[in-house]
């Protein structure tokens, strides 16, 4: 099974369709995750937010040619700090599995409008 199709899985089993449709919040959490991954190689909130600003002053994009890419880029990322994009997916997704009470106790604390946990 793909992953893709295997992170729908624990999505489904852990959460309400509606929680796991929910485009917005799935935009949140990417961002969330993100921002925590450059965070974690060094990259400063000033250099993030200067991103934002440049990005959102740019013409918006297509959807299914920004999801390549941002998987590209990703890929290009884990090449440069050598790090298994598929080990580090498949090792997270293990964890959640794992986690899925812990997991719902979190989602719970979290607003329902807005994009930022308590």
């Amino acid at each position: 099974m793909k992953f893709q199709q295997r992170v729908q899985s624990w999505l489904m089993a852990t959460f309400s369709m509606d929680v796991c449709r929910d485009q917005q919040e799935r935009c949140h959490r990417l961002i969330e995750e993100t921002l925590e991954l450059v965070q974690s190689l060094g990259m400063t909130a000033s250099d993030a937010h200067l991103l934002v600003d440049y990005v959102f002053n740019r013409p918006i994009g297509e959807p299914a040619q920004e999801v390549g890419g941002v998987m590209n880029t990703l890929a290009a990322l884990c090449n440069a700090v050598d790090i298994d994009m598929e080990m580090a997916g498949d090792a997270e997704l293990t964890r959640c599995w794992k986690n899925i009470e812990k997991i719902r106790t979190k989602h719970a604390l979290k607003p329902k409008f807005g994009p930022l946990p308590t």
